[in-house]
C-alpha cells in the first residue's frame, strides 16, 4: 500500500498539473458517475494528503477524497510541458520508485488516450490527465465531511504541526497493543504503512512487540522524530530509503530525459537490496549484528526486525 510520502507527492502534483485549472471529471468505468458529475467544469483550488489519504478541493466546496488502498493507483500525462511522473501508486514500481515522465518531445497534444481498463475518475485539464484504478475510496463529499474523516486521523508527521508529538506519544501510551501494531494504527499516526513501520523500530532500535504502555515518553518523542525524517526523505526522494551510504554495496544513477538529450544527476542511491535494514530481509544476517532478521505476521502484514538489535528493555 503506498505509504504517506508517496501521497505527499501525489498531491503535490495535482496542484502543479492542475491547480488553477477547470477540470472535465468522467468516470469511464461508470461506477463513479454521480460523484464525477458533481465535480465536472469546476476549478480546483488545492490539492491536499494526509496520511494515506487524498483531498482534491473544488471550487464549490466539494472534494474528491480518495484512498488508493493496495491496488489502487493514478496515471498522468500531457502535453511537453507536462514534467511529472507518470504514474504514482500500485502496482509498486521497484523501491516505490515512480515512473517519470518528461514530456513528449513537442509533439502536438490532442487531448488524453482512450481509457485503458477500469479507469474509475479521468480528469482532464489544459495540458494533462489524469486516471484513477483500483481505489478503495473514491468520492465526492464536502468540506465539512472531508473535516471529518481528517478528525478520525493521527497526525501526519509530514505535517508535523505543533502538539503533533504530544498527541502521539500520549495516544501510543494510552494502549496495550504492540507497538507494531500501534504505528500502523492510523487513528495513532496517520501514513505510517509497513515499510516505515519497520525500517523506524529497527532505526531506534525497539523492541516491535513492546506495548505502548510500556514506551517511555522521550523515547516516544524520538521515534516521532525519526518518522519525519525519513519519511520527508521520502518525499525528496520518490523511495524509501532508511540506510546510510555505509551500507550500500552498489548504487543506481538516477536519469531524467532532457528533451534534447539524456541528463545524468550526480546524486545517487542505493540498489534496491541496500535501501533498507530489515524490511523483507528476513532469513538473512542483520546488517549490525549478523543475527538472522525474523519474520512475523501482524495487524494482517508482514513484520520483519532483529532480535537481537530489538530487544525489549529490561524489567
Amino acid at each position: 500500500m503506498p505509504e504517506g510520502h508517496t501521497l505527499r507527492r501525489l498531491a503535490r502534483q495535482f496542484g502543479d498539473v492542475f491547480g488553477g485549472q477547470r477540470l472535465a471529471v468522467s468516470s469511464p468505468q461508470g461506477r463513479f458517475t454521480g460523484g464525477a458529475a458533481l465535480l465536472d467544469g469546476h476549478v480546483l483550488v488545492a490539492a491536499d494528503a494526509h496520511g494515506k489519504h487524498l483531498f482534491l478541493h473544488f471550487d464549490h466546496s466539494l472534494v474528491l477524497h480518495v484512498h488508493l488502498g493496495l491496488y489502487g493507483a493514478w496515471s498522468f500525462g500531457g502535453d511537453s510541458t507536462f514534467a511529472g511522473s507518470s504514474s504514482i501508486g500500485a502496482p509498486r514500481r521497484v523501491g516505490e520508485q515512480e515512473s517519470f515522465d518528461d514530456g513528449d518531445g513537442g509533439r502536438p497534444y490532442d487531448g488524453p488516450p482512450a481509457p485503458v481498463g477500469a479507469v474509475r475518475v479521468r480528469l482532464v485539464g489544459t495540458n494533462g490527465w489524469a486516471d484513477l484504478r483500483g481505489a478503495t475510496t473514491c468520492e465526492t463529499i464536502t468540506a465539512s465531511e472531508a473535516e471529518a474523516v481528517l478528525g478520525r486521523l493521527g497526525p501526519d508527521p509530514l505535517r508535523n504541526r505543533r502538539g503533533d508529538a504530544g498527541r502521539f506519544t500520549a495516544s501510543l501510551q494510552s494502549r496495550t497493543a504492540p507497538l507494531a501494531a500501534l504505528l500502523m494504527d492510523q487513528k495513532v499516526i496517520a501514513g505510517v504503512g509497513n515499510v516505515y513501520r519497520a525500517e523506524v523500530l529497527f532505526r531506534r532500535r525497539l523492541d516491535p512487540w513492546l506495548p505502548g504502555t510500556g514506551v517511555p515518553e522521550a523515547e516516544a518523542r524520538k521515534l516521532w522524530r525519526d518518522v519525519v525524517s525519513v519519511m520527508n526523505d521520502g518525499v525528496a526522494d520518490g523511495r524509501i530509503i532508511t540506510t546510510t551510504p555505509r551500507y550500500w554495496t552498489g548504487t543506481a544513477l538516477a536519469k531524467t530525459a532532457a528533451a534534447s538529450a539524456a541528463v545524468v544527476r550526480t546524486d545517487s542511491y542505493p540498489a534496491r537490496e541496500d535501501a533498507h535494514f530489515v524490511y523483507k530481509r528476513n532469513g538473512v544476517p542483520c546488517r549490525i549484528c549478523r543475527t538472522t532478521v525474523l519474520i512475523a505476521e501482524l495487524v494482517g502484514r508482514k513484520l520483519y526486525w532483529c532480535p537481537s538489535c530489538q530487544q525489549a528493555p529490561a524489567s
